[in-house]
């Protein structure tokens, strides 16, 4: 199993690149089931949640080819059962539903698996799929959907306890492009990756207003064609790489492939902290430069446009050697905060309680063995490794993997000392 060694101390500085979303490559590359004709999708991350998907498509019966950041999808003869040896290792795999039950008029897709960061229901997929006619039942670990009378278009509500839920706004949407009637949204997620999505449905020939507000109107169409699609850059790893260079970086890292208007939650808060956050003209590029005299500030996540909860852990690594008090409330995922556990053993001064950190900052963090246990969790140790003192031993990487396409590449392109090994947790 791999581990990464993170040798503290260094000072980074130069480019990269950013690599394409894959929050938005997902429910893009199951889209691709809309359609008997070729898509072409670029910029799709090389990652392993990605190449489970790809690896689902497959045994659904696409054709899949893939070179080089491009896939190319044919899904002209599919089947509707999703198989479980693959769907378990991803919770994202549950976005195949709705295209399957547009195009098919069933589907069977195991209840999936992926990070553990507390409650993730998939209820509001359900209600949305059943809002627009379909019957659902589950059986042997299966959820089975089926719409024997078609789908019918209709005004479904998709508010949930902690927000609106982005994958169930992708599986509603992908379903109603091809649902007889006209289908409306309330409580959408208006996250980029959401109208990353309905701008490549639209491509396909779909109708679709209001993506990336809170009301989605879609009107349904007989078919779906092929398309060519540029995949938006992942806001995420940008917003890593942004804080890795607040952490690290006295010179300045430079981030190029990103989109200025994505990152304002990242930016305001490095630059409320006192860090160096300066964009070029065009917005795609960004410079990031530690401050002369950081301090700590308080972070609530929200829904888009808010402060993403999949950037709180890696500002919670920040703050731990920022000097002063730092309160982080997570109210999507108010567990997600086992990462706090974790770099407490590297010296920090963390307490959490009731989805609430709360960091005192210290001046050295020192290297020790830590566990990744999830994707974001994984990445903040990464961070937290980049200013501790001698060498952080990183096991169960396979949870960065997921979400970040050479990750460890790209530090060693800014100057980190880094390295792979293999190792047994």
């Amino acid at each position: 199993m791999d581990k990464l060694l993170v040798h503290g101390g260094t000072s980074l500085s130069g480019s990269i690149n950013i690599s394409g979303s894959k929050n938005a490559s997902l429910p893009i590359l199951a889209a691709a089931l809309l359609t008997d004709q070729q898509v072409v999708i670029e910029r799709v991350p090389d990652v392993s949640d990605t190449n489970y998907m790809l690896q689902i498509l497959s045994a659904l019966g696409c054709e899949v080819e893939r070179y080089s950041g491009t896939v190319k999808i044919t899904a002209a003869e599919i089947r509707p059962e999703a198989p479980y040896e693959i769907v378990r290792k991803m919770r994202a795999s549950i976005c195949v539903m709705g295209p399957l039950v547009a195009r098919l008029g069933r589907a069977s897709v195991s209840i999936p698996g992926g990070c553990v960061i507390g409650d993730r229901p998939i209820d509001l997929h359900l209600k949305g799929l059943q809002a627009i006619g379909a019957n659902i039942d589950t059986e042997g670990g299966n959820i089975l959907i089926e719409a024997k009378e078609g789908l019918k278009g209709q005004e479904v509500d998709l508010s949930g306890k902690h927000g609106p839920t982005v994958l169930g706004t992708d599986n509603l949407l992908m379903a109603a492009v091809l649902t007889e009637g006209i289908t409306v949204i309330e409580s959408a997620a208006c996250e980029p990756e959401v109208v990353d999505l309905a701008n490549f449905l639209i491509s396909m020939g779909a109708k679709i207003e209001g993506a990336g507000t809170r009301r989605i109107t879609i009107q349904g169409v007989t078919s779906l064609g092929g398309t060519h699609h540029t995949v938006i850059p992942d806001r995420i790893e940008a917003g890593t790489f942004m804080v890795a260079g607040a952490i690290a970086s006295r010179s300045g890292i430079t981030l190029n492939r990103i989109r200025q208007d994505q990152l304002t939650g990242a930016t305001e808060k490095l630059t409320e902290a006192g860090h160096l956050v300066k964009f070029n003209r065009t917005g795609d590029s960004v410079t990031v430069t530690q401050g002369d005299s950081p301090s700590g500030c308080s972070i609530t996540t929200a829904p888009h446009p808010g402060f993403p909860t999949d950037m709180q852990a890696q500002f919670t690594a920040m703050f731990a050697t920022t000097p002063g008090i730092s309160v982080i409330e997570d109210t999507i995922f108010p567990q997600r905060f086992m990462h706090c556990a974790e770099l407490t053993r590297m010296g920090a001064d963390i307490s959490v309680d009731n989805g609430t950190a709360v960091v005192h900052g210290i001046n050295q963090l020192s290297a020790a063995p830590v566990m990744a246990s999830d994707l974001r969790a994984s990445a903040a140790l990464v961070l937290a490794g980049l200013k501790a003192k001698g060498t952080t031993e990183i096991n169960r990487l396979y949870h960065i993997d997921r979400g970040y396409e050479m990750i460890d590449e790209k530090l060693l392109q800014l100057g980190a000392k880094v390295e792979r090994t293999r190792g047994s947790v």
